[in-house]
């Protein structure tokens, strides 16, 4: 039994349910925290997805069936958390998610918790103006260095898509880095 079947295991017992949680949020909050960071980009609208994510998998975890890994489950989880997110703060100000992002590229200047150099910043901005799912996509390859298997697993989109998304992605973000 590895170490992801046995945490299922004593997270689904309710005798160690509360012990096993914490040691899933210990494990993995730093890492679901600054996945759901590079889509909302805010630190504070990422601490309230990431909250939000782990009470979705505190109440779920039952319903995890084992037919992807549990980290797996959990980034679905935190990417829905988050696109759900930027989609209802769209609609709270009447706008586009579109121009969501625009104000989430001026906003990125002012976060004080954004310690980015310029270039840093250049590229962020870049990757702001991207739609969503090349976002996602160029995040999770890039950043995460995850496999488009692993993708493919979270997004619930093939393996050639994702890999269309990214190298569009990459043109894309080529192109603002060159041109701006």
């Amino acid at each position: 039994m590895d170490h992801d079947e046995e945490l299922i295991l004593r997270l689904t017992s309710e005798k160690t349910k509360e012990t096993a949680f914490k040691e899933l949020l210990n494990l993995y909050k730093e890492r679901l925290y600054w996945h759901i960071r590079k889509i909302v980009m805010s630190h504070d609208d990422a601490d309230d997805v990431l909250q939000n994510t782990f009470i979705k998998i505190y109440k779920n975890i039952h319903s995890f069936k084992g037919e992807s890994k549990l980290y797996s489950w959990m980034y679905r989880i935190a990417t829905n958390e988050a696109i759900t997110h930027l989609k209802t703060n769209a609609r709270l100000k009447s706008i586009t998610s579109e121009e969501l992002q625009q104000q989430t590229i001026e906003n990125l200047q002012a976060d004080v918790y954004f310690e980015g150099i310029d270039i840093q910043l250049k590229l962020q901005k870049a990757i702001a103006t991207l739609p969503l799912k090349q976002k996602l996509v160029f995040n999770m390859r890039y950043f995460d260095d995850l496999k488009y298997s692993e993708m493919s697993e979270i997004l619930e989109t093939s393996e050639g898509a994702l890999k269309a998304s990214y190298h569009i992605a990459v043109k894309k973000i080529e192109a603002y880095l060159t041109n701006d």
